[in-house]
């Protein structure tokens, strides 16, 4: 029997620009277009060409002529700051035009790059809305990023004003952002004309005299500003990416498609209805943040929750059930290393005991492989849908999911279920075969993407074709690896970097970090391909352990290694693995496993611009040196 799901996917790949020009109704255009998909430029495709809009008016301002003004439109939670503000759809417009009015005061017009430099607080939320109100493009980059990579994104988007703040709070630690901002500043071979800092209480950072404006004192005697109609196909952000040369890429969205993309995954991904608090527990520097704290909440009229906090630590392992629980949170998003943290410091979830969730309906996890053993902790302990789904930076929304609102398919563990619609999934063999059912190959997306996805990289269009479209002619290549079931459920086993080769055997590490991650002491784990003079290369396996754990690493160690053996075979040669303290991630959670590699084999490497602790790396050279790798291995060749 044909479900709601098999109709809107059939829909959206035989007849997109029908499919799309129906969800662009919940958007309110200036101007509507003239064609749905330009491609008089592929692979360059346009959606929405000919249409006017303004983004900022779509997320704040409609809701408050269509009677939403009194609703809240951000709840701000703070345990660090224990700070809890509620700004209502009416509050945020007002702020909202009064800092566009500080920007083109500063001469910000239509086109013009602002760089928001940020903690998690509202008012990073307003510094976009404010730059897209004006219909310029804002770059958010991640607050305290290191100065020398915010210096690479000053060169690249040439900003005209970079909006920060004094200080970020990050656990128990305060970063004043400022001198990182002045030294980056510094380094750029482009200079801003502004910047406007919004002081916090933790820290007053000194402002340069004719440069730097108070933020509190400039929105205070701004004139609120309309909202500038611009062409849906403008771009209406630059967000970087890590690249292969160090370089970071821009990757560019545009106005139009972006809006009609977001505002239909809420009801149809995440089934979502307006006036709902929705969470999203990201970091607006992150791809996360701007698709799902800040623009599709708003889009469709929900409440969106701003958490300045971590998963574990503010105070304990309990800081999301109490968040949830307070603000009758219905769906929340995260990443899976969140509830790995959660699990291995409260094992038995015995704080969610505490708080009651009865109103909340849904977990949705992204941002890296959904282990099936947290995925399975989380729902034998919420008893709610937990939906894995996969997406990228550059595609802005998810490519993979269970689309709650069109029909919830059995979940299969280990996969993110189907394409979503719009997204032409397949899987093709280095001769750029299709794939049979089941065989692990490259997943690419057949062109067009649908809207909302990246339209090119700033200033950038023929590495845009070199990165994503030059390899596979005809698709974007998602650099994942990874097979489609007979049932149509796509797996997405690794990054294709990390398929190893292991004496011509090509075994994916993301299989074998499933089968470590169902051992019952392990709270997440990571395993890497380290070099073999006889076998090219090996597995080693990283384990993080649960508190309270007992038993000794020995014989975990042989565990583990037994069940590999068990589970995948002998083809796997998983012979190593080492308990660790904790791994080395970036500050959105994903594992650096390509800088383990590096550690392990002795190679040269640059400290990842976006490590959350740079001195766990140290740790692992010490636990890889333990078991003969790192530069012990260099001393005993």
């Amino acid at each position: 029997m044909t479900n709601a799901y098999d109709l809107a996917y059939r829909r959206s790949i035989e007849n997109p620009a029908e499919f799309w020009a129906e969800a662009a109704r919940e958007i309110s255009w200036y101007k509507t277009w003239d064609r749905v998909l330009d491609d008089s430029n592929a692979p360059f495709y346009r959606w929405f060409s000919g249409g006017i809009v303004n983004t900022c008016y779509n997320a704040v301002d409609r809701h408050v002529e269509n009677g939403r003004g009194d609703q809240a439109a951000i709840i701000y939670d703070s345990p660090m700051t224990h700070t809890v503000r509620r700004l209502s759809y009416r509050q945020l417009r007002d702020r909202t035009a009064r800092f566009a009015g500080v920007l083109a005061g500063l001469g910000v017009g239509k086109g013009d790059r602002v760089i928001v430099y940020m903690p998690m607080v509202p008012e990073a939320l307003v510094a976009m809305l404010a730059t897209a109100r004006l219909g310029a493009v804002h770059s958010v980059v991640f607050g305290g990023f290191a100065a020398n990579e915010l210096a690479t994104r000053i060169n690249d988007a040439r900003p005209k004003v970079i909006v920060s703040a004094s200080c970020g709070i990050e656990g128990q630690k305060v970063i004043a952002y400022k001198p990182l901002l002045d030294h980056a500043i510094e380094l750029a071979e482009h200079k801003p004309d502004h910047t406007v800092i919004l002081q916090r209480p933790q820290v007053e950072a000194s402002l340069t005299p004719g440069r730097d404006l108070d933020w509190e004192e400039a929105e205070a005697k701004a004139t609120p500003h309309d909202c500038v109609p611009v062409a849906a196909t403008d771009p209406l952000y630059i967000l970087y990416t890590s690249g292969t040369t160090g370089q970071p890429k821009g990757v560019v969205r545009d106005n139009g498609g972006h809006m009609v993309a977001l505002k239909w995954t809420m009801s149809n991904i995440y089934d979502v209805k307006p006036g709902e608090v929705y969470w999203a527990a990201s970091d607006v520097g992150w791809v996360v943040g701007h698709s799902y704290i800040v623009y599709a909440p708003l889009l469709h009229g929900c409440t969106t929750l701003v958490f300045e906090g971590k998963p574990v630590g503010t105070p304990d392992a309990g800081a999301f059930w109490r968040v949830i629980a307070e603000h009758k949170v219905q769906t929340l998003f995260t990443a899976p290393t969140a509830f790995r943290a959660i699990k291995r410091d409260d094992p038995d979830a015995l704080l969610l005991k505490n708080y009651d969730l009865s109103h909340f309906r849904t977990l949705f996890l992204a941002g890296e492989r959904s282990d099936p053993d947290t995925l399975q902790w989380a729902e034998r302990h919420l008893r709610v849908p937990v939906i894995d789904h996969w997406w990228q930076t550059e595609t802005g929304w998810a490519i993979a999911a269970n689309c709650m609102g069109l029909h919830a398919f059995p979940v299969k563990h280990g996969s993110p279920t189907k394409a979503a619609p719009g997204w032409d999934v397949q899987v093709l063999d280095e001769g750029h075969h299709n794939c049979e059912p089941g065989k692990v190959g490259a997943l690419v997306v057949k062109l067009p993407l649908p809207p909302g996805t990246l339209t090119t990289l700033w200033n950038a269009d023929q590495r845009f074709i070199d990165s994503y479209l030059y390899e596979f002619p005809g698709y974007y290549k998602t650099a994942d690896a990874g097979y489609i079931d007979e049932d149509g459920y796509i797996y997405v086993m690794s990054r294709t970097d990390d398929i190893i080769n292991v004496a011509g055997h090509r075994l994916s590490t993301g299989a074998m970090e499933e089968v470590l991650a169902s051992h019952p002491d392990v709270a997440e784990c990571a395993v890497i391909g380290v070099h073999d003079a006889m076998k090219g290369q090996l597995p080693l396996g990283f384990l993080v352990l649960k508190a309270g754990v007992t038993k000794s690493h020995d014989q975990i160690l042989k565990e583990v290694v037994a069940l590999v053996r068990e589970r995948i075979g002998p083809v796997a040669a998983f012979k190593t693995a080492t308990v660790v303290k904790r791994l080395p991630k970036t500050r959105s959670g994903k594992i650096l496993r390509g800088t383990m590699q590096k550690i392990a084999d002795h190679e040269a490497f640059k400290m990842p611009a976006t490590i959350d602790d740079p001195g766990i790396l140290e740790e692992i050279e010490e636990d890889l040196t333990a078991i003969g790798y790192a530069k012990a291995r260099e001393e005993t060749a």
